[in-house]
């Protein structure tokens, strides 16, 4: 078995240890009452020797799903938890009838393991589906000595973020089936049904109503024009994304979204739902809550959002609270500023933000039902006036036309 050589927290001296993998070794040293501040295999062991020759490049790719990544965790979790050693559990996961991409994620893991990395480090060089947050929560379930515990609630955590993530597809399919129908509908009849009932009037009277020359103009100009339509969509969706990449001009964005009506109050319950889950899992995982802030402003994905929290990590930097500035952005319900600031007093903000996280979460999920209640009738009133204003430009020419007959 590979020796390893660690050196004690607040010690000068080193030591060594024999374990079948890194995570063994650290198990063992927390058992003795050890914590180390450093662990890695000493020149010349058996995995030290040999890891050139099986080291593979590192950054590769695994294609999972949000989903199946959370079931990823969890099975390894599981597998902690029942007693295996970590390479062995890795082992057992990659006889499991994974697919090819996976299967070689499991391989890199188990070589870097084998060779004295730590689970973090593995993870890290992969990547993806390893992220940040997922990293960071390993690194603090290996230096803590209870991988298995901090796995489970990194699967709980990629469980919540998978069900948002369908609620909302769920919630937003059915009005935007709806809107392209409409679209489509409308479309058919002002450039193809509307000119066809209009042509044989205009021979027949002297001047058409006003809503039958807007209809006839938009026909018109559709007819003549779409390529100019279709190429100004282009470049319009070219200049969106690449103000989507501009800092500013992305800030901006953010910020007006966050403004919307209906759409912004649920925009800030999603971010809020999944700040709140995220940040009480890494404070209870053992990770300070300075490092927690940082790797938690990431998950929100709006940029206005973001700056807050970076503000909040400067205040805290400076030994003020998390509290007060997040209570002056606005952004952030005024129930999460308050349980914040009880969990910062208490010493406990960890329980107080899992606790809190549920409740934003039914709140989102209700955010979801009102958009979805109140946004296909209001896209059915706007189909109605549109079709109501096509049907009064064919109507209004054939009753003059009736008068003028008489």
């Amino acid at each position: 078995m590979p020796i390893f050589r660690y050196k004690p927290v607040g010690g000068s001296m080193t030591g060594t240890i024999e374990a079948a993998d890194r995570s063994s070794a650290l198990r063992e040293l927390m058992r003795e009452g050890i914590t180390p501040s450093d662990l890695q295999v000493a020149e010349g062991s058996s995995a030290s020797s040999g890891a050139t020759s099986t080291q593979r490049r590192a950054g590769g790719f695994s294609s999972m799903s949000r989903a199946e990544f959370a079931a990823f965790v969890r099975e390894l979790a599981t597998a902690l938890t029942a007693g295996l050693p970590l390479v062995t559990s890795l082992r057992t996961m990659q006889r499991g009838g994974r697919s090819g991409s996976q299967w070689r994620m499991l391989e890199h893991l188990v070589e870097r393991v084998e060779n004295g990395k730590s689970l973090a480090d593995a993870a890290r060089e992969w990547g993806k589906p390893f992220d940040d947050l997922t990293v960071n929560l390993i690194i603090a379930g290996e230096a803590s000595g209870k991988l298995d515990e901090v796995l489970r609630q990194a699967a709980g955590l990629l469980d919540g973020d998978v069900k948002i993530r369908r609620a909302v597809v769920s919630a937003t399919m059915y009005p935007a089936i709806l809107a392209g129908l409409i679209s489509i509908a409308i479309a058919v009849m002002v450039t193809v049904i509307v000119p066809k009932i209009l042509e044989p009037m205009q021979g027949e009277l002297l001047e058409l109503p006003w809503p039958t020359q807007v209809v006839q103009g938009v026909a018109g100009f559709f007819a003549s024009w779409w390529w100019a339509v279709l190429a100004g969509l282009g470049i319009f969706a070219l200049i969106v994304r690449a103000a989507l990449h501009d800092q500013v001009w992305r800030l901006r964005i953010d910020r007006a979204i966050l403004h919307i009506p209906m759409f912004g109050r649920l925009f800030r319950d999603l971010a809020t739902a999944r700040f709140t889950r995220t940040l009480g899992t890494l404070t209870g995982a053992g990770i300070p809550a300075l490092q927690a802030l940082r790797i938690t402003k990431g998950t929100l994905a709006n940029k206005a959002m973001e700056q807050v929290i970076e503000d909040v990590c400067d205040q805290v930097s400076a030994g003020k609270t998390i509290a007060d500035p997040m209570e002056k952005s606005g952004y952030f319900p005024p129930m999460l500023v308050q349980i914040i600031n009880l969990g910062e007093r208490s010493g406990k903000l960890d329980e107080t933000l899992s606790q809190a996280a549920e409740a934003f979460e039914e709140r989102t999920q209700t955010s979801l039902k009102l958009l979805l209640t109140a946004l296909p009738p209001l896209l059915v009133v706007i189909l109605a006036c549109v079709v109501g204003f096509v049907v009064i430009s064919i109507l209004l020419p054939l009753i003059d036309l009736q008068e003028a007959m008489l």
